[in-house]
């Protein structure tokens, strides 16, 4: 999947079924010159519904489809014979997609689960015939219910990745590079700011055939948390990670304040974030002498009071089986507290 193709943001719009009338029949037969009221039911209107697809990654195919309606009930016919339902609309959406109003921004619900359903909206009922209307006093209704109107509304789509770790830097910190050492993803990596302008998932294997999925959030900056750059868009993918790993390079002119400064980014977006497992990771660690990661060590001690922390070398591939190690052991003791 290139940058392009990915979308995670998208307004739609939506209409469910009107709802059948009603049918005013009556019965009529050989030698039965008045029989009695028998028309059906108005079938119900087509809804519209979002489900959840697994083998989804992004909202790019509501960017050519933006307008979706369920079809209509058929009318009621005689015999008492009850018209067809309209035909149900589903929009298929990848796993994390939250649904909102786009008006009140009220979250309506969000798919988590493949094949999970939810009705975005109910089709119109249909409306009752004649047949249901007769009594006693009235043996001859000739009337009968109109069907419901269907109903409609603009929705905002918005996608959270579903990701075991969610990778956490300034940009140019080597996140890229990790995740194509660590997992088979190919993200765009260059030597410059901004290379990742779009989250990229991979996953990791692990040992006895166990993977868990690793995303790289495009890199943030200070006062993304009010919106600086493209704050907002980057940031909201962290919150469905159960775990962060922090990647902060050995090149950076302060390793510690750059980990605060990014944690603080966090707390302002969501101070929830901050109680997630954490893992920090200096990358470029080849560029070490042992003198210089001696003092790296002291300091991060007393920067990171108990939070973990590891230095790695993507390029020469250094401590990457511990850092695999160090994540499936922090995931497994996550799941195994919940």
């Amino acid at each position: 999947m290139t940058e392009g193709n990915f979308t995670d943001y998208v307004k739609i719009y939506a209409q469910s079924g009107n709802g059948g009338k009603g049918s005013v029949h009556l019965h009529r037969e050989k030698y039965i010159d008045k029989g009695g009221p028998d028309g059906g039911d108005g079938g119900r209107g087509g809804h519209v519904i979002v489900r959840g697809n697994e083998n989804l990654w992004t909202l790019i195919h509501f960017k050519f489809q933006r307008h979706f309606r369920g079809g209509h009930g058929e009318h009621g016919g005689s015999s008492r014979s009850t018209g067809a339902d309209g035909q149900d609309t589903y929009l298929e959406v990848p796993l994390g997609t939250i649904i909102k109003d786009i008006e009140t921004e009220e979250v309506l619900f969000e798919i988590t689960e493949h094949n999970q359903e939810q009705i975005l909206l109910d089709g119109g009922k249909g409306g009752l015939g004649n047949w249901n209307f007769r009594s006693s006093t009235n043996q001859t209704p000739r009337y009968a219910q109109p069907g419901i109107p269907g109903k409609e509304g603009t929705y905002l789509l918005e996608l959270k990745i579903l990701a075991d770790v969610g990778l956490v830097g300034f940009p140019n910190a080597g996140k890229s590079t990790l995740l194509s050492v660590i997992t088979s993803a190919k993200p765009k990596i260059a030597d410059y700011p901004f290379t990742t302008l779009k989250p990229n998932l991979g996953i990791v294997e692990y040992r006895n055939f166990q993977s868990f999925v690793m995303a790289d959030i495009p890199g943030i900056i200070e006062g993304a948390a009010e919106g600086k750059g493209l704050g907002h868009y980057f940031l909201r993918h962290i919150e469905r990670n159960s775990t962060l790993l922090f990647l902060v390079p050995a090149d950076a002119d302060n390793i510690a304040k750059e980990y605060l400064i990014l944690l603080n980014e966090l707390k302002k977006y969501n101070a929830e974030l901050l109680d997630k497992e954490r893992l920090v990771v200096v990358s470029k660690s080849d560029l070490l002498d042992d003198e210089l990661m001696t003092e790296l060590k002291a300091e991060l001690d007393e920067t990171l009071k108990g939070v973990p922390y590891m230095f790695i070398s993507s390029v020469t591939q250094q401590h990457i089986v511990e850092l695999k190690d160090k994540l499936w052991q922090m995931l497994n003791a996550e799941k195994t507290s919940n």
